[in-house]
Formats: C-alpha cells, sequence, structure tokens
C-alpha cells in the first residue's frame, strides 16, 4: 500500500513492496535512463536498485522531475491505459514520464531523473522518520 505524508511543504511516497514488486525491478537497466542513481537526487544509502535502506520500503518524494506534477500510482503490471510491456510503476499524467517500481525514470522520458528520495531513518520496524538521515541517526 502507498501511504503519503507531507515533509517541508511536498508530498513524501512510502511503498511498501511486495517480493513480486521488488522481483519486477530486476531486467530493467536498458529500459531506464539513470539505473543506477548516479545524476538522480538521493542519499548515498538509498543509491542501488532498490533505492532503499530496507528494500522493501521505497521512500521518495511524490513529485515528478519534469516539472512538479504529481505521478500517478499504477503499480499493475500490463496496465491497460500503458500497455502490455509496462512493468508497474509511476506514470505522470502531465507530460507521460514514466517510472519503475523504484521511482527511476525509463528512458525518453520529458522527467530528466529519477524521483527523488528524501533523507530518511527508520526509528524502530514500523516508524520511519523523514529529514533525519539514516548515517547519522544509525
Amino acid at each position: 500500500a502507498l501511504m503519503k505524508v507531507e515533509w517541508r511543504g511536498k508530498p513524501v511516497w512510502v511503498l511498501r513492496r511486495t517480493p513480486e514488486m521488488l522481483a519486477r525491478l530486476e531486467g530493467m537497466d536498458d529500459r531506464l535512463a539513470d539505473p543506477q542513481s548516479e545524476i538522480s537526487e538521493q542519499p548515498a544509502y538509498a543509491q542501488n536498485a532498490a533505492r532503499a535502506v530496507k528494500p522493501e520500503f521505497l521512500v521518495m518524494l511524490g513529485v515528478c522531475t519534469h516539472l512538479g506534477c504529481a505521478p500517478l500510482d499504477r503499480f499493475r503490471k500490463g496496465d491497460p491505459e500503458l500497455g502490455a510491456d509496462w512493468p508497474g510503476g509511476f506514470y505522470c499524467p502531465c507530460h507521460g514520464s514514466r517510472f519503475d517500481l523504484s521511482g527511476r525514470v525509463f528512458k525518453g522520458m520529458p522527467a530528466p531523473t529519477n524521483l527523488s528520495v528524501p533523507p530518511y531513518t527508520f526509528v524502530d520496524d514500523n516508524h520511519i522518520l523523514v529529514g533525519e538521515d539514516q548515517a547519522r541517526a544509525a
């Protein structure tokens, strides 16, 4: 389920990904503009395929990196609107940018970079503190 909260006036999304959703991240690199998140904004601890401290939990800003619109969650594989080869992810209705289930942008999209990951840390197994860096909290 996708949970939406606010941090510094921006929407932050927390997505608890299933093992099946995580499996869909594999083999995507050739379809993505920045699969290793080298030019995208995220803390070092989220610069991985899952873009997360704990792969099950994706924490990112719900703001398209193109012009700041709010992408929609389109998690269903093969979504009728997005085509049979759609692996599931996020879709920005403003100009059509598409992102995978880690918020990584597909090649040839208006969005220049992956969706941003804010600093965050796990306070305990059930609570995430956005704005506090994992490295400092550890």
